[in-house]
């Protein structure tokens, strides 16, 4: 079995090439030929720890995934993960990656797909609201969706957006209000426990993203998930109670959503208008992991990277 470290995860991780496959990977989702349960999780005194396991296109995995908040406290990553690949042929393990690295790079990317998909052709402004570890991921997988003229970072800590701002050559801004307003696509990446959006700050065209899943509560506020002329998920599981969806959705009807595959697949409208108010909210799914995790794997294999153990 192959042990492949952080390290080697993001050197071998293409971030083109799993935009490409996160694309059809939810077209797949979407067309119900992949096999994922929903999301469980136990819970600790200071965080959970989750299973996800999944497979498609011959890709068998299982993730495990700590979220503890306070752990910013201790200098340590709010996520972290193991991924598990399996033979799908015998379900023999074929490897053991880190996690955590793949959990932040394909979380970005799944939110550019959005981006390249639903939000206007001419969007030119982007805002990423938190700078973090997931607001680092979406700048980066962002720019390679849109060729934006102005990128603006904030957080609720004005010195990590410095940070963060001078580190990528962005604008930092003095509150997440001032990054929002005028901005063309509009990403919320934070740990909140309530709602940090106003629906004032979105402006018609807007395209308005969000994966913070805190176990506290919303990060997005009501008004403008259902002001939403287009409201996408990756899959209607999101729908369900958490951790297994996301806390803004509690109460809504799963039919009054897109799921990103359908619309890839184009049998669900996305954007039709430059008007449209469009907003992905975000869970993370099984099959981000495992395309990200069976690039690394074959890209490995190819170079030669990675440790073999025994078990």
């Amino acid at each position: 079995m192959l042990f492949i470290t952080e390290a080697d995860v993001q050197r071998l991780l293409d971030l083109d090439r799993l935009l490409d496959r996160l694309e059809h990977a939810f077209v797949e989702l979407s067309a119900g030929r992949a096999s994922v349960p929903p999301r469980i999780a136990a819970h600790s005194a200071h965080g959970l720890l989750g299973s996800m396991p999944g497979y498609l296109d011959g890709i068998l995995e299982a993730k495990l995934v700590s979220v503890f908040p306070g752990n910013h406290d201790r200098g340590l990553p709010s996520h972290q993960a193991l991924i598990v690949l399996f033979d799908a042929a015998t379900g023999s393990p074929l490897a053991i990656l880190d996690g955590t690295h793949i959990t932040a790079a394909r979380t970005g990317a799944a939110t550019a797909v959005s981006a390249r998909r639903l939000a206007r052709p001419d969007a030119r402004v982007l805002a990423v609201l938190g700078a973090g570890v997931q607001g680092r991921s979406h700048l980066r997988a962002l720019a390679r969706v849109r060729d934006f003229s102005e990128v603006r970072i904030a957080s609720r800590n004005p010195d990590h957006a410095r940070t963060l701002a001078a580190e990528l050559g962005a604008t930092a801004m003095p509150t997440l209000e001032a990054a929002a307003r005028g901005a063309d696509v509009v990403c919320f990446c934070t740990d909140a426990t309530s709602p940090v959006s106003d629906r004032e700050w979105f402006g018609p065209g807007v395209h308005v993203t969000s994966v913070g899943s805190s176990a506290g509560g919303p990060e997005l506020d009501p008004v403008t998930i259902r002001a939403a002329d287009v409201l996408a998920v990756e899959h209607r599981d999101a729908f369900r109670p958490y951790p297994g969806g996301a806390h803004e959705l509690q109460g809504l009807d799963p039919a009054a959503a897109v799921e990103l595959g359908e619309v890839i697949a184009g049998t669900r409208p996305g954007r039709t208008s430059a008007a449209q108010l469009t907003v992905y909210k975000s869970m993370g799914h099984a099959v981000e992991d495992a395309v990200a995790a069976d690039l690394v794997y074959r890209a490995a294999r190819e170079q030669g990277a990675g440790i073999e153990v025994a078990l």
